[in-house]
């Protein structure tokens, strides 16, 4: 066809122009040969009949109509019940869709595989090339982790061979499970859609997975260009990339100080405390694997965990090292695994992975064998003195450290290229860690010529700090009687409170971003959630973020009834008389606000103790997937 005859059927079509830049004159094509297979009636749309009798064929018979009509009222701009060529096509995008429009989104991926329809898939997923030593270690590892789980029984253990882990994961059960492994507690596991006589159809297939995505930002995952659609989709390196984040999460989170004070034995001469303190976990186990090299006489030293333990050299001195009796010197990759077992471990790789240098399988399992046998003296009491570990092992600041932990995920969450926050009042105390996150709530508002990117002393530092000062003011944040030095010495308060107004800018920014403009504060939130519970005929309401009403969860719990009536299971729901029933609840509604599309980060004691910081948080991200649905 001609380029003029191709733009004329683009108009019949009634083709945006901004679709026709994204997908080009040669993909619409092919998106209307799959918009032809759906449209059996070729009237040119599809209405509930036709959707439905896809759903059928693609072997999703329990959906009901109430969720079939939700689908298409999602993309339906025209009202007329059914799904326009144009509309269509914003399905196929897959931006800002609601869970009705995600649920659409995969049935059309799905139908459009079916047709063979080549090349369209909107998870973008496709079985692309990924690292199949990666698959193999990661699905044993998940037999091992969760074997034993009722929920799990009717998919372990997977082959580690085969396509399974993807297949077994794409309705979200498991990976719920996985990330409870690495976090206790992180899912309330009473929010999870779980099949019982018939299989989970798309719309609990999604709310499981948008549960998954919530739940993995918040323990420090960073899940950008990641949606339900791919995961429920089975996305091969997509899975494999939130897979590893959670499993390193759960084999890395004891490599602290906290957890181990006696890894200050590593210290360098001229370091200090705070220097262990901002490493990451993979940074300190290298240190203590060339500590326990040293301390077993070799010159051997590792610098990475690719290269240099491919001939297994260095895992067989540590082995040996840490049980000279039981692990003789080795280096065959059968004989390091054996050795492994031996102490124990269940090793995270197979000897064959060894001379392949894989890094991530590599510092998997090195952090393995430190959680099984650290190998190193615990410091005496005058020790512990001399370094003034009390604070670290011990945080006296019970919500301080559960602020720090939550801002720290929020922080990480954002995706800012070079920023990953392991100890927050460590490593924003040069200040150039501050101003990227400034930078990422309002873009543009740092001048980067006048940044010190690499301070290598207090001067610079505390200079990079005091123009975090002075963007806050501009920002209009409450810095009154805050400089530059109280960021460099590490003021817990100050700190905490900086980085909430940050995090409560940049969720406003959204919300007024998908509102039009339209300004929106802390009355305006409260206005929102309670007129959305009072038009629904729910009498609970909240008089602002300190209402000490709000500990029994009964007004979130009706506000997310709200926004989906089938989500809430009342039977679950507590009078909230209690500490203990209190607690429930609140852990309740944080998962199943992150089902419902929430990026909450908060702990159920937030809301029992009704901290007004974190409930206005909950409540605009409430909003916020209300408005985005």
């Amino acid at each position: 066809m001609a380029t003029s005859g191709r733009r004329a059927q683009m108009q019949e079509y009634n083709v945006p122009d901004d679709m026709l830049t994204h997908f080009g004159e040669e993909g619409i094509e092919q998106f209307k040969a799959a918009f032809g297979a759906f449209d059996v009636s070729g009237d040119g749309s599809i209405d509930e009949t036709e959707l439905k009798n896809l759903l059928k064929k693609l072997g999703e018979e329990n959906t009901t109509d109430e969720e079939i009509t939700k689908m298409i009222a999602s993309v339906d701009d025209n009202k007329d019940g059914s799904i326009q060529f144009n509309e269509f096509l914003t399905i196929v995008k897959g931006s800002n869709l609601g869970i009705g429009g995600q649920a659409l989104a995969a049935v059309v991926n799905d139908g459009m595989k079916m047709f063979n329809v080549n090349g369209m898939s909107t998870g973008g997923g496709g079985y692309a090339n990924f690292s199949d030593d990666e698959k193999i270690a990661f699905t044993e590892h998940i037999n091992n982790t969760l074997q034993g789980d009722p929920d799990l029984e009717r998919m372990l253990p997977m082959d580690p061979n085969s396509m399974d882990l993807f297949s077994a994961s794409s309705d979200g059960i498991l990976m719920c499970k996985l990330i409870n492994k690495a976090c206790f507690d992180t899912i309330d596991e009473r929010a999870m859609n779980v099949p019982t006589k018939k299989p989970l159809n798309k719309f609990q297939k999604i709310e499981n997975q948008n549960l998954v995505i919530n739940a993995a930002k918040s323990i420090g995952c960073t899940v950008v260009n990641v949606g339900p659609i791919d995961l429920v989709d089975g996305s091969p390196i997509l899975m494999l990339g939130l897979v590893w984040q959670i499993v390193r999460i759960q084999l890395m989170s004891t490599i602290s100080l906290k957890e181990h004070p006696e890894l200050l034995r590593l210290l360098g001469e001229g370091e200090e405390m705070s220097d262990m303190l901002n490493k990451s976990p993979e940074q300190i186990l290298l240190r203590w694997f060339n500590y326990q090299l040293e301390h077993a006489g070799s010159d051997r030293r590792v610098k990475n965990f690719g290269s240099d333990l491919m001939d297994g050299e260095a895992y067989s001195i540590l082995l040996n090292r840490l049980a000279p009796d039981t692990c003789p010197l080795d280096s065959t990759p059968e004989g390091i695994i054996e050795n492994a077992k031996k102490l124990g471990i269940d090793p995270f790789i197979s000897a064959s992975d060894i001379p392949n240098g894989n890094k991530k399988l590599n510092s998997a399992f090195v952090a393995q064998i430190f959680n099984q046998c650290p190998g190193m003296d615990i410091l005496d009491d005058e020790e512990i003195a001399e370094y003034d570990m009390a604070g670290v092992m011990e945080d006296d600041n019970v919500e301080d450290s559960r602020e720090e932990r939550i801002f720290r995920m929020w922080m990480n969450s954002l995706n800012i290229d070079d920023t990953y926050v392991n100890n927050l009042f460590e490593d924003v105390r040069d200040g150039v860690v501050l101003l990227r996150v400034m930078d990422k709530v309002q873009p543009g508002i740092v001048s980067w010529s006048k940044v010190n990117m690499q301070p290598k002393n207090r001067f610079k530092k505390v200079e990079n700090c005091n123009y975090c000062v002075v963007l806050a003011k501009s920002m209009r944040f409450s810095v009154v009687n805050v400089g530059g030095v109280d960021l460099m010495d590490g003021n817990r308060t100050l700190i905490l409170g900086m980085i909430w107004q940050l995090m409560r800018q940049h969720t406003l920014n959204i919300l007024i971003q998908i509102g039009g403009g339209t300004k929106i504060d802390d009355k305006a939130i409260i206005k929102w959630a309670n007129t959305t519970v009072t038009e629904k005929g729910k009498e609970t309401s909240m008089r602002s973020f300190q209402d000490k009403s709000l500990a029994t969860g009964h007004f979130f719990l009706d506000l997310l009834w709200c926004l989906e009536e089938r989500v809430i299971d009342w039977d679950l729901v507590t009078a909230g008389e209690t500490e203990e029933d209190q607690l429930l609840n609140a852990k309740y509604i944080i998962s199943v606000a992150r089902k419902l599309g929430c990026t909450v980060f908060l702990a159920p004691e937030d809301i029992t103790e009704v901290k007004q910081k974190m409930l206005m948080m909950l409540t605009a991200s409430i909003m916020l997937a209300s408005m985005k649905n």
